[in-house]
């Protein structure tokens, strides 16, 4: 079996009514784990989309430009509180999740990141980052509750989340800008 029926299978996993009650129903779960989890069910899928329609990936997206910006819009779209909100209580827009983040966000993100530069690629670990930094401080210092469906402590830690993340974040651009990674790819294949 190839990946992209890994990917078809990780989708309906996650729109199983129960698995998807239970991740929407704890803040952080639903942003750090569904909405990733969504976004390598595309990255697996983008593999079967790539080789049905080669032509159009290379007009559409030939320098991965495009693809990077998509998945930027549709990421950052979902970390909105009022995005993640109206995804419990709106069932078209909870569909447009399950829609939009694996095929809007994942397959782009697969097809744009192997032709994306290098300076590219860290401009957009640097932009989520400072998204991260600044989501992390709304969520934690915003004196009223930012959404309806959940409690004020699962507000605060989603937004330690956020932190945390974007810590790890910057120890990886950290460890990028004093340690070439690919000077050990040859050891790690032998």
């Amino acid at each position: 079996m190839n990946k992209s029926f890994y990917g078809l299978l990780l989708l309906i996993f996650l729109v199983i009514p129960p698995v998807a009650n239970f991740m929407e129903s704890v803040m952080a779960i639903h942003m750090h784990m569904q909405m990733p989890m969504l976004v390598i069910a595309g990255l697996l899928m983008a593999d079967f989309f790539q080789k049905r329609f080669p032509g159009f990936f290379e007009k559409w997206n030939s320098n991965g430009l495009p693809g990077i910006i998509l998945f930027s819009i549709i990421m950052v779209y979902w970390m909105l509180p009022r995005s993640m909100d109206e995804a419990l209580t709106v069932t078209t827009v909870e569909i447009f999740k399950f829609i939009s983040i694996p095929f809007l966000a994942g397959v782009p993100l697969r097809d744009s990141w192997k032709k994306l530069g290098s300076i590219t690629k860290n401009t957009v670990i640097i932009f989520f980052t400072v998204s991260f930094f600044l989501l992390g401080w709304l969520y934690i210092k915003s004196p009223v509750q930012l959404c309806n469906n959940y409690l004020l402590i699962d507000q605060l830690t989603l937004g330690w989340a956020f932190l945390l993340t974007a810590i790890g974040m910057v120890v990886y651009l950290l460890y990028i800008s004093f340690v070439d990674p690919t000077e050990y790819e040859g050891e790690i294949t032998e």
